[in-house]
């Protein structure tokens, strides 16, 4: 089965053609406008994605050397996301599939990142979800594929979200170029020592809650910024990599502790990592041993497949596509949009 992702849900631009649940493409580009903002501009993003969406969609066809009357179906992001760059997306789906006459499946952008280990992994359900992004900090777990119960979440900040700020509290972020605040922080964190800092892992204490807050750690390390500004113009500078090392790890500890404490309380022996975050070398590595040591199964999709990509759109538009689902073509975008 043939399927043709789209996704367009923030500032890459990606399409993919999956057969079965092997990528034969999966082109994303990202944006390049916003670094100067340092963060997404939505109404940027939407206009790049007007530029790129077709080419990209173009380029994903040769690579994958087929022609468009071969593809079966085409799944696209519709919720949530961006609205302006969903629209994108969906008008392009939607164009596409009546020019083609093939079936249309509008996909979770939330589902699709827990696709992302089933193109690369055959897990069994019931498993847990660690899904950890720039707009999504949540812990889920899925009884079934299509049946998802959320057992955490953020109650402020994404974890991803308070990456891109503290690397933009630091002075990380480039003039221009893509806003990548968490890869920013750990090339710094790898040079500095987690132990200088000790910032707030919130809600901790409370063992049998499994949601996460990331707004008191954000406001420690801003203040912990001021203070070495007002200690005179180096003293920053030289804590910047001893900063991110701190913070970096106060994330992940936040991270692995409730996801080990899922395990614990729901018996489930399967956890899966999805999102952009899940590109971050210490959590992969940190949440890896700290599930195994429970003796359950970690799993964790390459890096390509962590950020926001096409080919995980496909697998969950396949998935619906095998239940027998259609969306028609007054298929909508929307912003906010839970599993």
């Amino acid at each position: 089965m043939l399927i043709l992702g789209i996704e367009t849900s923030c500032d890459e631009t990606s399409a993919a053609v999956l057969d079965g649940m092997m990528p034969r493409s999966n082109v994303v580009l990202s944006q390049h406008e916003h670094g100067v903002y340092g963060g997404v501009v939505p109404e940027l993003a939407s206009r790049a994605h007007i530029r790129t969406v077709i080419p990209v969609i173009e380029q994903a066809l040769r690579e994958a050397e087929i022609h468009l009357r071969e593809i079966e179906a085409i799944a696209v992001t519709n919720r949530p996301g961006l609205v302006g760059s969903l629209i994108v997306g969906v008008n392009a789906a939607k164009g596409i599939a009546l020019a083609s006459d093939k079936p249309l499946i509008g996909v979770n952008h939330l589902e699709g990142h827990i696709f992302s280990n089933l193109i690369e992994h055959e897990i069994e359900v019931p498993f847990l979800c660690l899904l950890v992004s720039g707009g999504h900090t949540e812990l889920l777990l899925v009884r079934q594929l299509g049946e998802y119960e959320t057992l955490g979440r953020t109650l402020d900040d994404a974890a991803g979200e308070a990456f891109d700020k503290v690397a933009k509290l630091l002075g990380l972020l480039p003039a221009e170029g893509v806003v990548m605040g968490g890869r920013l922080i750990s090339d710094r964190a790898a040079d500095g020592d987690a132990l200088a800092f000790t910032f707030p892992r919130a809600l901790q204490r409370q063992e049998d809650r499994l949601d996460f807050s990331f707004s008191g750690l954000k406001t420690a390390v801003l203040n912990q910024v001021n203070s070495l500004k007002a200690a005179g113009s180096s003293a920053l500078a030289d804590r910047v990599a001893d900063i991110a090392a701190s913070f970096q790890v106060a994330v992940v500890d936040a991270l692995v502790t409730k996801t080990v404490r899922a395990v614990e309380l729901t018996g489930v022996r399967t956890v899966t990592l999805a999102g952009g975050v899940a590109a971050n070398r210490l959590l992969r590595s940190c949440l890896q041993e700290a599930v195994e040591n429970l003796g359950a199964a970690c799993y964790i999709p390459s890096p390509v497949l962590c950020t926001d990509n096409a080919a995980m759109i496909a697998a969950a538009g396949q998935h619906h596509l095998e239940l027998g689902e259609r969306d028609g073509y007054d298929l909508d975008a929307f912003p906010r949009a839970l599993l």
